[in-house]
């Protein structure tokens, strides 16, 4: 089993002060030097990622708010590419209808040279915040249409030397894509594709992209997605396929440290998500294609307290607890599953460095190893892609 560090880069504690001025409220100016130690301090937690043994980086992307400080991922990957010599790399995720879908090709072909012979995993998505399509420009219920095109634009300037595209938003005729991709079906072949809602499963997976699960929902939930995605790849002829898996970490030396550390950082990133994403907003209403998301919101809603809410759900969701614990969860999620990698976010919230030290030191030194032992199982045949 493969095991991932994800880097996140949040300033969660300047959420306040974003939204007061956001709304147009009375709220001093950005400190930027909270986002530069911040920066500077992940960058160092990463380029220790080799030496602990993780076997790959990934990174986000996101623009605008304190949710996460990385707005090109494939540019901060393009670094640790050159910073390191043997940590494979990955996205989660490109987000394509924010990007012209030529330029993306020859980002991720070029990052392929940059890795000289290491693995670029690109995941694709459609984004889901509100404020990010704005202030970039985007119509947000476009989003699936863009995506549809641009995954297919992408996808022909790897694979074929000239190629021609027509369609609402991009056309070309006659383009070639400079420099060629070493291996283009190489690169294809390790596209994967994030969800929010289950209705989009499907929309990467008919383009042979393999899943990876960014958790927002209880476990159980996500085995319905994952038949919906399989059945999709079958009937555009592509292969059963392993998901890929995103979680939050936090490990302590005992119980009680454990605990005490998730419970106040892991509900930390729920709220970023929240807050981020508007997810107790009655905006998704209004847009084409987020109909799950206007569902959620409406649930959440009546919770009453949307942020305990999706603390707690996160908290269920997510992996913390002693080196044991965290092992016996990681092994329990991969036999319901059978992933092909962990992706694990270490630092989160406002969780000091120390903390986050030492959180992830005790988990390279004591869980990462039993969890790249764990063997890797057959993909999950579900019964709809089985019976095409």
């Amino acid at each position: 089993m493969r095991v991932g560090m994800t880097m996140f880069f949040q300033n969660y504690a300047d959420w306040d002060r974003y939204e007061a001025k956001e709304r147009g409220g009375n709220a001093p100016d950005i400190d930027p030097q909270s986002d530069i130690t911040r920066y500077e301090e992940e960058l160092d937690t990463a380029l220790a990622a080799e030496d602990q043994g993780w076997d790959s980086l990934w990174t986000v992307e996101h623009h605008i708010s304190p949710y996460t400080m990385i707005p090109n991922p494939v540019q901060l990957l393009s670094f640790i590419a050159g910073a390191t010599s043997r940590i494979d790399v990955g996205t989660m995720v490109v987000v394509l209808p924010w990007h012209h879908p030529l330029r993306v090709a020859e980002d991720i072909t070029t990052l392929q040279y940059q890795l000289r012979g290491r693995t670029p995993y690109i995941g694709f998505g459609r984004g889901a915040a509100r404020r990010e399509f704005r202030q970039l420009g985007f119509e947000m219920g476009e989003s699936r249409e863009r995506f549809d095109e641009a995954i297919q634009v992408v996808q022909l300037a790897l694979t074929q030397e000239s190629f021609s595209f027509h369609g609402k938003h991009y056309d070309f005729e006659n383009v070639t894509m400079r420099p060629r991709p070493k291996n283009p079906q190489a690169l294809i072949g390790n596209f994967h594709f994030s969800w929010g809602s289950p209705s989009s499963a499907p929309v990467g997976a008919r383009y042979g992209l393999k899943p990876l699960i960014i958790p927002q929902r209880a476990w159980a939930e996500y085995h319905a997605d994952l038949e919906e995605f399989a059945r999709a790849r079958a009937e555009a002829g592509h292969a059963p396929a392993r998901p890929r898996i995103h979680m939050n970490v936090f490990c302590g030396e005992t119980e009680q440290e454990a605990e005490e550390g998730a419970r106040r950082y892991i509900p930390q990133y729920a709220d970023s998500a929240r807050r981020n994403y508007e997810l107790d907003s009655d905006h998704f209403r209004s847009t084409k294609g987020y109909e799950h998301y206007a569902a959620q919101s409406t649930s959440l809603r009546g919770t009453g307290d949307a942020a305990k809410a999706m603390g707690e759900a996160y908290l269920a969701n997510h992996v913390w607890g002693t080196p044991e614990q965290c092992i016996e969860k990681m092994r329990g999620i991969a036999a319901a599953f059978h992933p092909e990698e962990f992706m694990l976010v270490m630092r989160y919230g406002d969780m000091p460095r120390d903390v986050a030290a030492k959180s992830t030191d005790l988990f390279a030194r004591e869980v990462l190893p039993a969890v790249q032992a764990v063997p890797l199982e057959e993909p999950i045949v579900y019964g709809a892609a089985a019976s095409i």
